[in-house]
């Protein structure tokens, strides 16, 4: 498991804070932020105080990434893009979470390497990580501002035959999921959204879509729920599409995968991160090497479906 705990005896008394910039090589920063986490244990007891003097045993939580051999697709002295995996999370959720993307971040280029953009567990694809905390600064920038463009393709329900937008607005759910695990829906007074769709190829047998897709904006969610909106959501998608049932029992993992074939349409969301392009220096452009268009394999047969049934 990436965070281990373990012991440490200090002779002379020192400055919390202090103690742990030294001990695991952060800057002061990260070190008040760890305190405050309450990784720095006394006596059974987090102690969150950055600047309280401390001597004795202390215990300490941190992450120590493990690594499996995956190799970015490209990288240079500053940044890392990996070709992500479906059902693999960018950052770890919890402490107890065994295997995230920071563990190939971090077991490449060290601690203060880190991923700077969010990527939903279930979609593969381009995942862009800074190798230290400058770059880090300018690439999470470049998100906000918007200078960093991206590309995904989409395998979606049904037949779309025509280029369109969406600038249908996005809001977060914050009213509870007892009639609907959506965790964002279309609303006038949500915040504004643009995504291009492009269709590149339809399969008849399966009833299935291959869209390119250009988001301009970066809400989340916003490409499954663009998609949902026209009632051609992604295949495969837990969420949006399926039955409340449906979407229960996956998030509960109580589904079998026969179950998520059929009432989601794939195993897995059929989203991937096709593109990347930005300024770093010289202009950057990255094309994922996987092969999408082959991962229609995966589709349930529409015969067998039920996923967006309500919508057809």
């Amino acid at each position: 498991m990436p965070f281990v705990k373990e012991k440490f005896h200090i002779k002379e008394e020192t400055i919390a804070f202090l103690y742990v910039m030294h001990t695991l090589n952060y800057t002061q920063g990260q070190a008040q932020r760890h305190i405050a986490k309450g990784r720095l244990i006394i006596d059974g007891v987090s102690m969150t105080y950055t600047g309280a003097k401390i001597q004795g045993d202390v215990e300490m939580v941190f992450f120590r990434p493990k690594g499996t051999g995956l190799r970015p697709a490209f990288q240079n002295k500053d940044f890392m893009i990996f070709e992500k995996p479906s059902g693999v999370l960018v950052h770890p959720n919890t402490m107890a979470t065994p295997y995230s993307m920071l563990d190939e971040v971090r077991n490449i280029a060290g601690d203060n390497a880190n991923a700077t953009h969010r990527i939903d567990m279930e979609t593969s694809g381009l995942l862009l990580a800074s190798k230290h905390k400058e770059a880090e600064h300018f690439l999470k920038s470049a998100f906000e501002k918007r200078t960093i463009q991206k590309s995904y393709l989409a395998w979606v329900d049904g037949k779309l035959t025509e280029s369109f937008t969406s600038t249908e607005c996005i809001k977060v759910n914050k009213e509870g999921y007892e009639k609907t695990k959506h965790k964002v829906f279309i609303a006038e007074d949500g915040k504004t959204a643009h995504t291009d769709f492009v269709p590149l190829e339809y399969d008849a047998a399966l009833d299935t879509t291959l869209v390119a897709c250009y988001p301009h904006t970066g809400r989340l969610h916003q490409i499954r729920v663009h998609l949902f909106h026209v009632k051609h959501p992604i295949l495969g998608d837990p969420i949006y599409g399926a039955s409340f049932e449906a979407s229960d029992a996956y998030l509960d993992m109580m589904q079998s995968e026969e179950e998520r074939l059929m009432q989601h349409g794939a195993p897995r969301l059929m989203l991937h991160a096709q593109t990347l392009s930005f300024p770093y220096g010289a202009k950057y452009y990255i094309e994922s090497k996987v092969d999408f268009r082959k991962m229609k394999a995966l589709i349930c047969p529409k015969k067998e479906r039920v996923f967006n049934s309500r919508n057809n």
